[in-house]
């Protein structure tokens, strides 16, 4: 499944260029927005103006939540997949652990692309990274990241995402310093490959091959197998 992988951010030109590659790749088509129920902070809207202004024709959002997750009826006409930013455990929760996978299976046969935003695209992973700021080492607790990008966790945590990509996926790189998370993640997922991506920075992944888009970078981070990683720059 082709994907494109945001790392978040809020300027809205920035975020055009960044979303515009998803939206050319869905070739016109419909787009279903999956925003999680956050009560007040549930904010529609703004999904859907960043989608129609990086050219999206027709925007469909969908309110999900873990008593409420994406059914197969909600994406059977979409020809993107668009699943948004906010709490990443709570995405985690409602897309993953409260769904069947019917609906992602109906987008996979119907040839839709995917897009993730900040928390859509840490759930896209086959381990999806949802939050902590510490890491244990030889028993004692240490901070990998500012305690803000935690997502209310402490311990940094991997849970079963949606497999949309294989590699680990973390977010707001630059801006809220978690390429370190993704290097411990890395780590306690031994033999894998990361990737921590700005903001307004969009990594497209197909198969084996990524590119770049946007204003930003993207650090990949691969385990050595020797307790070391490696970190690449991928630029636009």
């Amino acid at each position: 499944m082709r994907a494109f992988l945001l790392g978040g951010g809020r300027d809205a030109q920035e975020l055009q260029a960044a979303l515009s590659p998803f939206v050319e790749a869905t070739a016109g088509g419909d787009v279903v927005a999956l925003v999680l129920d956050e009560g007040e902070d549930t904010d529609v809207g703004r999904w859907e103006t960043a989608l129609h202004s990086a050219g999206a024709r027709a925007v469909q959002p969908v309110v999900v939540s873990p008593e409420r997750p994406p059914a197969r009826d909600d994406v059977l006409t979409a020809s993107g997949i668009f699943v948004a930013g906010g709490w990443t455990p709570g995405y985690e929760q409602a897309l993953v652990t409260a769904s069947d996978g019917a609906w992602l299976e109906a987008a996979r046969e119907a040839g839709a692309v995917y897009a993730g935003f900040s928390a859509g695209s840490a759930v896209a992973a086959k381990e999806a990274l949802v939050g902590g700021f510490t890491d244990v080492l030889d028993g004692r607790d240490y901070a990998v990241c500012p305690r803000d990008a935690g997502e209310d966790l402490q311990t940094l945590e991997l849970r079963r995402g949606l497999g949309v990509v294989e590699a680990l996926i973390d977010v707001h790189a630059a801006q809220c310093g978690t390429l370190g998370r993704l290097v411990h993640a890395v780590r306690l997922a031994a033999g894998a490959v990361g990737y921590a991506i700005d903001e307004a920075t969009a990594l497209e992944v197909e198969g084996e091959a990524v590119a770049v888009h946007g204003a930003g970078l993207v650090h990949r981070v691969r385990d050595l197998g020797d307790g070391g990683v490696r970190v690449d720059v991928l630029r636009p």
